[in-house]
């Protein structure tokens, strides 16, 4: 599905117009300060590109999940590192309602930041009213927040349908690419790296994903799930005890795609992680729980992913915020960066998976940013953020 992009804008369209783009600048914040600016730097080539042009630039974005106005949500704090990254001063607006005098006073290549959109909560109720709000800040519309695509909310959605042209940003634009070439051309063997809690989030993935791919690895408190399935026993491990027929119906569908661990590493509790040990898979002790994927399912994962040319991964492997049970979803991380240097396409998820590969990101090819979004279009699912962008 290929949509009208910013380079598809002639420069003209852009010199001295008010470029309205939602960017997603939901980053994580920690005593008022930004804890990572990845997700504002993702946005410089968009905002650069329109500031080369001459346009005036002003900014949407949401932050949290806030109730209404929250000064500990407030994007306020987040202006000086946006002021940083971009190297040019920004201007805030505090309230989209009164902010049309100040986009139309930007100089050329000027910035403004609009307050969080969630807000107002005509934004996530997809209000037509706030769109049109929204809409009277800009003369055309750049959608480059691919980690809220996938919500039809007014700045994603009901503000493309109003503000003309609606154009992707160059973000969106490589999320859309990458994404989609793995998944309707994918060279092969395309196989899929799946982890994470719940095996609830992920049953369409899994189902979308079988016919397409050649293999699909399965870790985290996920694989627990499949152990009882098969008549493994798991310990105190997480795991969802409703969804064992869901696992048996998932792994009859497979068959021989479906790849569980062969073992994991146990230990009593994660505060006893000194004694944790590897267990095989049919021989999980009563008394411990699963906390990463062992040894010898890390040697196995690996030779597979390194033999493969595409590779999709979403989900840690084990509870990787709580070292060292991250060792697990580490050699991961360190399978795709070699089957990277042999030639594959590497595709990570973004949310958890995205942290999980910091430091990597160079040597992947493309890190979503948008955890949610990036499953629900691997499902096959339109994103409303998408839909509603000009077609190319």
């Amino acid at each position: 599905m290929s949509k009208r992009s910013l380079r598809d804008l002639p420069p003209a369209a852009l010199d001295g117009k008010r470029a309205l783009v939602r960017v997603d600048f939901n980053v994580p914040l920690k005593d008022g300060a930004v804890a990572d600016d990845a997700r504002i730097r993702a946005a410089v080539p968009t905002i650069s590109y329109l500031r080369d042009k001459g346009a005036r630039i002003v900014l949407l974005s949401h932050l949290g999940r806030p109730s209404g106005p929250d000064p500990k949500l407030s994007l306020r704090q987040i202006m000086r590192d946006v002021e940083r990254v971009l190297g040019a001063p920004v201007e805030f607006i505090p309230d989209p309602a009164t902010g049309v005098a100040t986009t139309r006073r930007l100089p050329r290549g000027g910035v403004a930041l609009v307050e969080n959109t969630r807000f107002w909560p005509g934004e996530e109720a997809n209000d037509a009213a706030f769109a049109q709000t929204l809409a009277a800040l800009g003369d055309f519309f750049v959608n480059d927040a691919f980690g809220s695509a996938h919500r039809a909310h007014a700045s994603t959605e009901a503000v493309a349908r109003l503000l003309k042209p609606a154009v992707s940003g160059f973000l969106m634009e490589q999320e859309l690419r990458y994404l989609g070439d793995a998944l309707d051309h994918p060279k092969r063997p395309f196989v899929a790296v799946l982890g994470g809690a719940k095996i609830s989030g992920k049953i369409d993935v899994i189902e979308a994903l079988l016919p397409r791919v050649d293999e699909i690895l399965v870790g985290g408190a996920m694989a627990s799930t499949f152990f009882l399935a098969i008549g493994f026993q798991v310990g105190g491990s997480l795991v969802e005890r409703d969804k064992e027929d869901v696992a048996k119906r998932l792994l009859t569908k497979a068959g021989a795609k479906l790849i569980l661990p062969r073992g994991a590493v146990v230990a009593p509790s994660l505060a006893r992680a000194s004694e944790r040990r590897d267990a095989p898979a049919d021989r999980i002790p009563a008394d411990c729980a699963i906390f990463d994927i062992d040894m010898a399912t890390r040697h196995d994962f690996r030779a597979r992913i390194v033999k493969a040319k595409t590779i999709f991964w979403n989900g840690p492997m084990g509870v990787f915020e709580t070292p060292p049970f991250d060792e697990g979803t580490r050699a991961i991380a360190e399978a795709l960066v070699e089957a990277g240097k042999r030639g594959a396409t590497t595709v990570v998820g973004g949310g958890d998976s995205a942290a999980a590969v910091a430091g990597f990101e160079s040597k992947l090819t493309h890190v979503s940013t948008g955890g949610g979004a990036s499953l629900e279009f691997l499902e096959g699912l339109a994103l409303p953020g998408v839909t509603a962008l000009e077609d190319a």
